[in-house]
């Protein structure tokens, strides 16, 4: 279990100070152990190391000294016992699906997740006789009636991706766990810098630190974080032994990310809020989907969840695809690409791209239309993100 001596200090300076262990060599910054194999002094520690007898390293699959420096650091800023690091993602998801269920359990999920998420419940995890019911997100008693007596856990994002539409994550912790069921939660837009849903009653919280825990776009990784029992018993051996595992050098980038986490989503926070304003009076947008508004259905509950309101600002260009599609190919500064949490402002048509494998159906049920255009906000200056948006907007 992880040193819990950095749990009284505030999230920036966890983010700068927790999770180092310093070498003989006492650097000051972060070490990195690209190794895959370690050396043992003889058979009998080698042997005491794999039966667990004793901690250390074995190989670097499941035991890595710079991976373990990011799970400490990441785990003490969600206010959690222990984080385990994968390889993406959609590992960290995986990863949590083939330790917690078996042949005839079922989940329910929200239809407001990455369509890649759907993608896992419908189509992977249907090929082991594990059920998915998809209800719509911020509907609490679609949630419970949709509850069943093999139902093992709930899955949510929120703010979802990319209308931003938030869930009342206590309420529905309580409810899973009145039906013996586990809470988890996809925190990527939020990060633990504007949220920590553990403090809100959530059993796991699943992260991309592809996103804005690496917040430069130069690796790709995930995380699972929560309860150290459950993750080490359940989750832990699926790792250990199938291999969802997360590159040192990968690790070093996100740990180092962390250190800057904070800084950076209050930026991000602060253009995002300001470009939604700025497109709530474009003629050519139909609508604008920001938590951040007063004008969102939700704003009051995603206040008193999160410190901040994220990065990520949707909006519904009047003319559907042809003119979304127009949006976009007129940027000449803003990155046309499907990822988010960069520092450089990125674009994409999410019924195209991000959400593109789902049926026209799906994407109507989880309000993908072909006029939406979802906008990664960066921290370029921001005359500079309206102007580039301008382009589109002002001939449409």
């Amino acid at each position: 279990m992880f040193d819990n001596d950095w749990q009284n200090y505030s999230v920036e300076t966890q983010g700068v100070r927790a999770g180092q262990h310093r070498t003989p060599e006492n650097e000051h910054s972060d070490a990195i152990f690209p190794t895959s194999s370690y050396v043992f002094s003889s058979a009998q520690e080698a042997y005491e190391r794999f039966s667990g007898k004793t901690a250390g390293n074995i190989y670097s699959r499941f035991t890595n000294p710079t991976v373990s420096a990011f799970e400490k650091r990441l785990a003490v800023m969600e206010g959690a016992e222990r984080a385990m690091a994968t390889s993406s993602g959609m590992a960290a998801i995986n990863v949590i699906c083939l330790g917690l269920l078996k042949a005839g359990d079922h989940v329910i999920c929200s239809r407001s997740v990455f369509g890649n998420t759907a993608l896992m419940f419908k189509n992977i995890m249907q090929k082991f006789a594990i059920e998915t019911s998809f209800v719509d997100l911020d509907d609490l008693n679609a949630w419970r009636s949709a509850v069943k007596a093999n139902t093992r856990f709930f899955f949510l994002e929120t703010p979802s991706n990319p209308l931003g539409t938030v869930a009342d994550i206590k309420l529905l912790a309580d409810l899973a766990h009145e039906n013996e069921a586990l809470l988890i939660v996809d925190n990527v837009y939020c990060t633990p810098a504007l949220q920590k849903p553990l403090s809100l009653g959530a059993d796991l919280v699943v992260h991309s630190a592809t996103k804005y825990i690496d917040g430069q776009g130069r690796c790709v990784g995930g995380a699972v974080v929560g309860d150290h029992a459950l993750i080490e018993e359940k989750i832990y051996p699926i790792l250990r032994t199938a291999g969802h595992t997360m590159s040192p050098f990968n690790a070093w980038v996100f740990h180092k990310g962390l250190e800057t986490l904070s800084l950076r989503m209050e930026k991000h926070c602060s253009n995002a809020l300001a470009i939604a304003h700025w497109l709530e009076q474009q003629p050519a947008v139909e609508k604008v989907y920001y938590t951040g508004l007063k004008s969102h259905p939700q704003h009051e509950l995603a206040r008193q969840q999160q410190t901040g309101f994220g990065g990520i600002v949707s909006f519904e260009v009047k003319g559907g695809k042809e003119n979304a599609w127009k949006v976009i190919d007129e940027t000449k500064m803003i990155s046309i690409t499907a990822n988010l949490g960069d520092v450089k402002s990125m674009i994409t048509h999410p019924s195209t791209t991000t959400h593109g494998r789902l049926t026209e159906e799906e994407r109507a049920k989880a309000g993908i239309t072909d006029s939406l255009v979802r906008l990664g906000v960066g921290l370029e200056n921001i005359e500079d993100i309206k102007t580039d948006l301008n382009r589109g907007l002002a001939s449409l």
